[in-house]
């Protein structure tokens, strides 16, 4: 991510780096199932839970992407801009999470 020495952007970064590693966990998961001949209810419901999670990390992303570089912190909340940009972090939360 973009943002350099702030320690906001590290916190972010940080929660972005643990949400890829519990990823990276659930797709080994999916990965040990198939291996061992598991169930297909059992890898369809794994590989669901890889989805879910990696939807959350997009929705986090596209958030940040958003507040970082749509919004600015000198205008007033009211401002019909951010207004918009936090309707549009609402529907993509909506729609991935």
């Amino acid at each position: 991510m973009q943002c350099v020495g702030h320690e906001p952007c590290r916190k972010r970064e940080k929660k972005l780096l643990n949400r890829l590693k519990r990823l990276k966990g659930q797709i080994e998961a999916l990965e040990r199932a198939i291996e061992e001949d598991r169930e297909c209810a059992r890898v369809l419901q794994q590989a669901t839970s890889c989805r879910g999670a990696l939807d959350g990390f997009i929705a986090e992303v596209i958030e940040d992407h958003i507040r970082e570089h749509m919004i600015d912190p000198d205008t007033s909340r009211d401002d019909p801009r951010t207004v918009a940009a936090e309707e549009l972090v609402e529907i993509v939360h909506a729609y991935l999470t």
